[in-house]
């Protein structure tokens, strides 16, 4: 197989399936790693799919045999180990009771991660106007709207809704399965996000399923905060990844 010019352009993608070694970490305690392999890759992405839901601003660790022809960097090392920023995810149909899986896209953006990531992996970046020297792209930190609430509800936005609603909210274990499960009611919804009344130990930063069976819906949604109310009683603040909360009927 040769490669010219070409394969140097950032949307030319060659489907190539190398096997790769993706690692996430979700939290400063909790990480996970899966062996996959590439749908397709050029010198400044790659996509492939993986058992674990992740997000659009998170970094990933990929380890592959890349063709040396189309790498930044390490040109003679055996593997090649690159940073990697999640630009695109799609949850993939599938056949009932088979394990969900997610298309994901990622950007290539070096050998280290920022340092920030090193004292946070929760933070996500988005690409920044100026590539780094090598040509891949450079990051920037996304807003973090985690922090004490400072905006009245009639100043958000989006409305939230104080509504009890019974959802299902599962967590996830390293492969993609469920771990814990259980039934509870939100304090509060938006199309975007809701706040869950919990007892569930889940860090920030990591991912959870929501299920309404009232709403016939089940979404994606990740852990922007765990924090007890003035009553005592903890909540998970989460934000929908996926798609929208349906809201018709209520607005």
């Amino acid at each position: 197989m040769s490669f010219d010019g070409k394969t140097r352009r950032r949307r030319e993608r060659l489907e190539i399936s190398l096997p790769v070694r993706v690692q996430g970490r979700e939290s400063l305690d909790y990480e996970w790693v899966e062996l996959t392999r590439l749908i397709d890759v050029t010198p400044f992405g790659a996509g492939f799919t993986i058992a674990r839901p992740t997000e659009m601003g998170r970094l990933l660790h990929l380890t592959l045999p890349m063709p040396r022809q189309l790498r930044c960097f390490d040109h003679v090392e055996q593997q090649y180990r690159v940073w990697a920023l999640v630009r695109h995810v799609r949850a993939l149909p599938n056949e009932q009771g088979a394990a969900q899986r997610y298309e994901v896209g990622v950007a290539f953006v070096g050998k280290r991660p920022p340092a920030s990531f090193e004292t946070d992996p929760t933070k996500r970046y988005d690409v920044a106007p100026t590539p780094t020297d090598s040509g891949m792209y450079s990051l920037h930190e996304k807003s973090d709207h985690t922090g004490p609430r400072t905006v009245p509800d009639d100043a958000r936005p989006e409305t939230r809704h104080h509504i009890p609603i019974e959802v299902t909210v599962e967590t996830f274990n390293e492969k993609g399965e469920v771990a814990e499960s259980e039934t509870s009611v939100t304090e509060n919804l938006s199309r975007r996000g809701a706040a869950v009344f919990t007892t569930l130990d889940v860090a920030r930063g990591r991912f959870v399923r929501v299920t309404s069976t009232q709403y016939q819906i089940s979404i994606l949604a990740a852990v922007r905060a765990r924090r007890p109310g003035q009553d005592g009683i903890t909540r998970l603040h989460l934000e929908f990844v996926d798609r929208q909360w349906p809201l018709e009927g209520i607005e």
